[in-house]
């Protein structure tokens, strides 16, 4: 039986859904894991049903010991130390799955990839295997959509129930905050789906009334070599929705990715698809450990994630 030897920075929410998903993945393997826990000292206390994965718990500002090679770095902490991170653990580490966005800028060293060439470097992108984009990509001829629109928009003051929405990273623009890389995934299953546009005009900025200091509205239109792509995203829509419409010569496609419909809206036909999001998000920690154990390739590399990130901040 293989057991993994992983590496957490940071045990937020996201982290610990992704404990839960190592688990029950590397369980129906038949294989075990368990974790050395970086942190900066802050954060929430080790869920107890956590705490048999737990070997131990270091301080982020450590420096890391030569002796300790982990099969891969899960980089779960704020954005703002994702580069730190990666240059901590670079030479511990056999692979890394990334937290997205990449970076929290593009001002950075981008000689961190040539550094990255012997490690697998994986970035999150849990929305690609959602079961609506799933089906897009395998039941509808991407090559003959003309044009993509696609919408992310909700109401950020109900993103975290009981916290006050003026106090998250979300709300502040020097904290990495802003609707461009809050949802950001948008972008990368587009780019997925359609390939990286050969042009891309953007709008971003506040324009709502609420408190907060960081962009709450992008929108986008780019075109690739055949297909125009729109991209509407905001903080401030009361029903939420998140939503991409398929135009073909002959079809119209709506697929709802929030109640997971695909809507074949000439033929009248709705395909309806489990979208809990456990699911999803279990297939891609699936699909990560046959990345690094040389089953798959890696289809989310750090350079594609950054070219994402240029694409999000208006930059490319």
């Amino acid at each position: 039986m293989k057991h993994y030897n992983f590496a957490f920075c940071g045990l937020g929410s996201i982290a610990s859904r992704h404990i839960g998903n190592l688990a029950t993945v590397l369980n129906q393997r038949g294989e075990s894991f368990s974790i050395d826990l970086y942190r900066s000292g802050q954060g929430r206390p080790v869920p107890s049903d956590f705490s048999d994965y737990i070997r131990d718990v270091f301080p982020f500002s450590e420096k890391v010991p030569k002796e300790k090679i982990y099969d891969a770095v899960f980089v779960t902490n704020p954005t703002s130390v994702h580069y730190e991170t990666l240059r901590k653990f670079i030479d511990n580490t056999k692979a890394f799955f990334i937290e997205k966005p990449v970076f929290d800028s593009t001002e950075v060293d981008t000689g961190i990839f040539d550094d990255l060439a012997g490690v697998e470097c994986y970035v999150a992108c849990p929305l690609r295997y959602h079961p609506v984009l799933a089906y897009v990509k395998e039941n509808v001829a991407l090559d003959e959509v003309i044009c993509a629109r696609a919408i992310s928009s909700s109401y950020l003051p109900e993103w975290r129930p009981g916290q006050d929405y003026r106090k998250c990273y979300s709300a502040h623009r020097n904290m990495g905050g802003g609707v461009a890389i809050d949802l950001i995934h948008e972008w990368d299953y587009l780019s997925s789906l359609f390939g990286m546009p050969i042009t891309c005009l953007s709008l971003q900025g506040k324009i709502s009334e609420l408190e907060i200091d960081s962009d709450d509205y992008a929108v986008y239109i780019a075109k690739t070599d055949k297909t125009i792509l729109e991209l509407h995203l905001d903080y401030f829509g009361r029903k939420a929705m998140r939503t991409l419409d398929l135009f073909l010569d002959d079809e119209t496609i709506h697929c709802d990715i929030i109640n997971g419909k695909v809507e074949y809206m000439k033929e009248g036909q709705t395909i309806t698809l489990d979208s809990e999001r456990d699911g999803f998000q279990s297939r891609e920690i699936e699909q990560f450990i046959k990345i690094i154990n040389h089953e798959t390739t890696n289809n989310s590399t750090a350079e594609h994630a950054f070219k994402v990130l240029k694409l999000a901040k208006g930059e490319y």
